[in-house]
């Protein structure tokens, strides 16, 4: 399944989650749970924040402030590989500049 191409035709989890980063700009997200293709928000994932200095605060994504925008490239391979993941957990994810830049996950064996 081609991931959706604008942050509105998400889930409310997948949207969930692109908020997420967003608000995080450059951290982790650890131990977040993937059941069905679907990250799971609730118990929250651990969330580990990093400052990265002459960067400037606040939101990190020009997006942020907007009800419905484009995904970036990157969302969607996030979304996409997760969907395909089925069952698992994302052990760790990094975020940059309010991105997903890696993924360590674990996946669910058939």
């Amino acid at each position: 399944m081609v991931c959706s191409a604008t942050l509105a035709s998400l889930s409310p989890a997948r949207q969930q989650l692109v908020r997420l980063m967003q608000e995080i700009g450059f951290g982790f997200v650890e131990r977040l749970a993937i059941l069905k293709g679907e990250p799971v928000m609730e118990p929250k994932p651990r969330v580990v924040l990093q400052t990265k200095f002459g960067s400037g605060y606040g939101s990190f994504r020009p997006e942020a402030g907007i009800s419905d925008f484009a995904l970036k490239a990157e969302v969607r391979q996030l979304l996409a590989r997760i969907e395909e993941m089925g069952d698992g957990t994302v052990l760790s994810l990094e975020v940059r500049h309010g991105l997903p830049f890696v993924m360590t996950f674990e996946e669910g064996i058939a």
